[in-house]
This record gives structure tokens, sequence and C-alpha cells, in this order.
């Protein structure tokens, strides 16, 4: 029986939830735009397609793409052993039975949808606990934090069906960003810079990432305790954006222009400086805090998402992390959705449904480039014979 889960799909996280999120991702994006050009959405647990939306995008695509990446690099920063096989496959199937009870209304008891759909985070959570423990990893204690508020959230939607708890979820999807980005983005553009020849070295700026990060955490209680239209709310995002945009002047990234691989991880990260800047235009009603939102959806998470998706793959399948030209293209059109998304119903309202409808179609096109691409590195072993 455990030859059966002995595949290198089911080797590191990486594998399986990167696929499974993106094609989830084009899936539901399809669907979306679909809706918008006046087709019906499939019945499913939420009468409301928006609140559908907005949760599958997060709790759908975004945790997919999350844990794929979090039970990768937590073996990584312990060295212990990673989730594989039959415990990996046990969460694919929690992580599948919730978007089935969230996509299909099967008559079943509301506390046991909860259960089925609310089950997959704790179980991820004490997955990356155990090595974490162990090793006493206190550094990264912050994700199983992270972790139980997302939980939490996501309980507290299901039970009111309100979007405060899907506005409190995506902000810690920010603090990730912010937290994983404020890492590995500069670790990754001075390597890279320097095996060009660049002598470049890392600045160290704890400060100014510790109060970036407070920002967000407080940003957040507002939005919970006050909600978003409020002068305060307004001027902490826009505090905010200034720190995030402080933080990026030591990233180099005006140097990595000729490299895909880190543009688009930097392009994610301005995305969130963006999105907090338009937060806090929308606090004084000068835009709509739903553009502020897709600003930091469509722009900051899926340029992240499928930057970190590519390189994490090549990286760990054994391959050199450099840009094919379908990986150029599918970065290019992130880009593309991101401002069709944000800025093409502020420049042109009346075309809104239009650029609603064409930023899914692209966002859709590119997580399909993904799969195209990559999905036969997430199934085969690596080309030095291992499975991880």
């Amino acid at each position: 029986m455990r030859a059966l889960f002995d595949h290198p799909f089911l080797g590191r996280g990486f594998r399986p939830f990167f696929l499974l999120g993106a094609l989830y991702s084009v899936i539901s994006l399809i669907l979306w735009a679909g809706f918008y050009a006046g087709y019906v959405m499939p019945p499913s647990l939420l009468a409301d397609p928006v609140l559908w939306h907005a949760h599958e995008m997060i709790y759908g695509f975004t945790i997919a793409i999350v844990a794929g990446f979090l039970l990768t690099a937590v073996a990584n920063w312990t060295g212990g052993a990673p989730a594989r096989q039959i415990h990996l496959a046990a969460l694919c199937v929690l992580w599948l039975t919730g978007r089935i009870v969230m996509n299909f209304d099967m008559g079943l008891p509301l506390w046991l949808i909860y259960v089925l759909e609310g089950a997959f985070i704790p179980a991820l959570a004490v997955s990356l606990s155990i090595p974490l423990l162990k090793s006493w990893n206190v550094r990264n204690f912050v994700f199983l934090g992270l972790l139980t508020v997302l939980f939490a959230c996501d309980i507290a939607f299901l039970i009111t069906e309100s979007r405060s708890p899907l506005y409190m979820a995506l902000f810690m999807i920010m603090i990730m960003i912010s937290l994983i980005g404020g890492r590995i983005i500069p670790a990754f553009t001075v390597g890279a810079l320097r095996q060009s020849g660049n002598k470049l070295y890392q600045t160290d700026q704890r400060k100014m990432d510790v109060a970036a990060l407070m920002s967000l955490i407080a940003l957040a209680l507002i939005l919970a305790l006050f909600g978003p239209d409020n002068a305060v709310f307004g001027l902490l995002a826009i505090a905010s954006a200034v720190l995030h945009a402080l933080r990026m002047r030591h990233y180099h990234t005006l140097r990595t222009f000729s490299d895909p691989m880190l543009w688009i991880l930097h392009t994610g990260f301005l995305w969130l400086v963006i999105g907090l800047f338009l937060l806090g235009l929308s606090g004084f009603d000068v835009v709509q805090f739903s553009t502020a939102l897709h600003a930091l959806t469509t722009g900051a998470i899926g340029s992240m998402t499928l930057g970190m998706m590519c390189r994490v793959t090549l990286g760990h399948t054994g391959r050199d992390i450099a840009a094919s030209s379908i990986t150029t293209l599918s970065f290019a059109l992130m880009i593309v959705a991101g401002l069709m998304r944000v800025f093409g119903p502020l420049v042109l309202p009346h075309y809104t449904l239009f650029w609603i409808i064409g930023s899914a179609c692209l966002w859709s096109a590119c997580f399909t480039l993904y799969i195209l691409s990559y999905s036969s590195m997430l199934w085969q072993k690596r080309p030095d014979g291992t499975q991880v």
C-alpha cells in the first residue's frame, strides 16, 4: 500500500499543491469571467457569487500555494523530514474536500461543512509545527500564528457570510508577502546579481522590516474593529505603503530588468506598495475599496505566487532558475492582468466589465502556461534521479 504513494509527485509539498492550486485558479477565473459575461454560475454553497469568488481565491487558490511553499520551506529551515507520501496525500485530500463542499451544495448539515472546509488549515499547521517545534525554529513560529488567524477567519466567514473575515484573511496573506518577500527578494536579487559580476550586498534594515510588519498588523486590527471607511485607516495605510516603499530602496530593483525571475518578485512587492497606497485613498473615499483590494490580490498575490511557483519548481527539481520565453510571457501577462483590473476601471469606468473579464482571462492564461510548462517537472523525478 505504501508503494502506491511512493511517487515523486508526493515527494515535496510544492509538487501537488502548486499544480492543484494552478488548476483550481484557472477553472475559478474562467467561471468568474463567464459570470460577468452573463452566464449563470454553477450552484455552490454560497448564494452570492462575489463571496464565492473572494473566499475561493483566498482559501482555495492562495492557501494551496502557501501550503506548497511552507511545506517545502520548513523542511529546509529546520533540516527535518518534509511532509511526503501518505502524509502529503492526506493534506491534499483535505484541501480537495474543502473545495468540493464549497463548490457543490450537497445538502450537508452546516456543522459538517464547517468541519470539512475548516480541517485543512489546522492539519497544515500541525504538519508545520512538528519540525518547527522539534528544532525550536522560533523565527518561523509566526507562520503558525498567521495560519491560526486564517483558520478563525474562515470559520467566522462560514458562520456569518460577512466580508469582514475575508478582509482580515487577506491581510494575513499580505503579512506573509511582506515577511517572506522581505527575506527572499533581496537575498535572491543580490545572489543573482553577484553571479553576474556585480559587487552588491544585502542591507540590514531590521527596524524598517519590523515597522512595516507592525503597520500591517495595526491596519488589520483597525479594519476588524472599525472597517475601512475612516481617516485613521487611510492614514495608516499610506504610512504602511511608504514604509514598504522605503524597504524596496535597498532591493536593487532597477538592476533586475534583465532577469524575469527577479523582476516578477519585485513587481509583486511593488503591487503591495500600490495596494496599500490605494487603500489609504479609499479611506478618504478617493478610490473604491474594491480597487485597492484587487491591487493586493490580482497584483501582489498574482505576481508573487506565479513568480515563486516558477522559481521553487525549477530550483527544487534540480534545474537552472532561468525563465523560458513562455515563463516570461506568463509574467508579462500577469502584470497586464493586474493593470487591467486595477487601473482600467479608474481610467475608463464605462468599460469595467471588459476590464474584469479581460483580467480574469489573462490570469487564467498565466496559470495555464505554468501548468503546460511545469507540470511534467512536478510529476517526474529530478534529473539527478532523486525524488525531492
